[in-house]
């Protein structure tokens, strides 16, 4: 076993809210992709969006038959995180909202078409080169990374105080960050909880960090057992957090990388997900590798296993497949690579179908992360048994 999973040692994952202004820009880009696939499944979409002050910028390229009302998607979605006030900056009553989407390159169209290189004919090909990763570990039920599972609930729960009431002075903007203490692989207790929530002016400090401490804090992670007396917090680390928003910091798709997935434990690729439709597999490579990864380790054939699948763009099939156990593999790596190959299509035409991709299902996942949420088809554990006999 790797001697890094013996190591005592430290590890912080971060979260960001839904009124975090990159993943406002997010939450935009997602729900013009599930407005295209919800009158036309064959969509291809790369929508990108940019915040700043009181204007949201939607550029990008399409191929569809879906007519998708920009302004009326992007108002829906600022108006649902809370931003409703105009004292917050950005209010979705009178912010402007520019629409720059503009038609598909027919170069990257007809390789993702099956209309490329000859020997490629009617084959779906790779919306694009790059590598995509995906990663499973026993740490939490949803076989994820400690740190960023309990960054995603402390943000959830911080919009579900503000959203209920509960603290009527909670504005939308958060952010939240988890440091665990492990041992090997083991986490052990949480050593530090960083969270800042916006709120409105003139609200005393000590109030702002009990609320946060009584409200979020202790109701998410005390039933973890991992928190005791030397835990640390620290609480809006400037002392007031009032301005926020796109007012406070510009937004922007796709800038949310490491928050999307793994908090930082395993690899990234470096493509983001959000306003992508699934021929880009950037997003649903990434998606396949961590369905892939979440099964090895729920077959019980490694208790922690990293995927890398390579593509080239108007390729229909991956370059290269790589499995990593991190020592911990049931069979050597090689091997658990080769069952792979055998129990999962990984071509793109392949994910999609196995994953059911072609629904407007992607907003959802926008904010809180792209894993360790059982509504989505990837997080499935079905082909354990497939891989078992594949191993024997």
């Amino acid at each position: 076993m790797s001697a890094v999973l013996h190591n005592h040692h430290l590890f912080t994952s971060e979260s960001v809210g839904e009124g975090h202004p990159d993943k406002i820009c997010d939450q935009i880009s997602d729900a013009v992709l599930d407005e295209c696939l919800r009158q036309d499944p064959e969509s291809h979409v790369a929508c990108e969006t940019f915040a700043s002050q009181a204007l949201i910028l939607v550029g990008g390229e399409l191929s569809t038959r879906a007519y998708v009302d920009v302004q009326k998607v992007a108002y829906d979605v600022v108006k649902r995180i809370g931003y409703t006030d105009p004292g917050y900056g950005l209010d979705c009553n009178s912010m402007a909202v520019l629409n720059m989407i503009h038609s598909q390159s027919s170069d990257i169209n007809q390789g993702v078409a099956g209309n490329g290189l000859a020997e490629f004919k009617g084959l779906q090909g790779a919306g694009d080169q790059g590598m995509m990763f995906g990663f499973a570990c026993r740490e939490t039920e949803e076989l994820m990374p400690a740190p960023i599972t309990y960054s995603h609930s402390l943000m959830k729960k911080a919009a579900q105080v503000r959203k209920s009431g509960e603290v009527s002075w909670f504005r939308p903007d958060s952010k939240s960050q988890v440091t665990v203490e492990y041992e090997g692989c083991r986490p052990v207790r949480i050593d530090t909880v960083v969270i800042s929530q916006q709120h409105d002016p003139g609200i005393p400090y000590e109030e702002i960090k009990s609320a946060v401490i009584e409200k979020i804090i202790r109701p998410v992670l005390e039933p973890t057992g991992l928190l005791d007396s030397s835990t640390q917090y620290f609480i809006n680390p400037t002392g007031q957090f009032v301005i926020g928003g796109p007012v406070g910091d510009t937004g922007l798709t796709g800038r949310k990388i490491i928050v999307d997935t793994y908090g930082g434990m395993g690899r990234h690729g470096g493509g983001a997900f959000s306003g992508k439709d699934p021929s880009k597999v950037d997003r649903s490579g990434a998606y396949m590798a961590r369905y892939i990864a979440k099964n090895i380790v729920a077959a019980q054939l490694a208790e922690r296993c990293e995927v890398q699948l390579a593509y080239a763009i108007g390729v229909p099939f991956p370059v290269s497949v790589f499995v990593d156990t991190f020592g911990t593999g049931a069979a050597p790596d090689s091997v658990i690579a080769e069952a792979v190959k055998r129990v999962f299509d990984c071509t793109p035409a392949g994910i999609i179908r196995t994953l059911d991709l072609k629904k407007p299902v992607y907003s959802a996942s926008a904010s809180y992360g792209h894993f360790g949420r059982p509504e989505f088809s990837w997080e499935k554990t079905d082909r354990t048994q497939d891989l078992q006999k594949e191993i024997r």
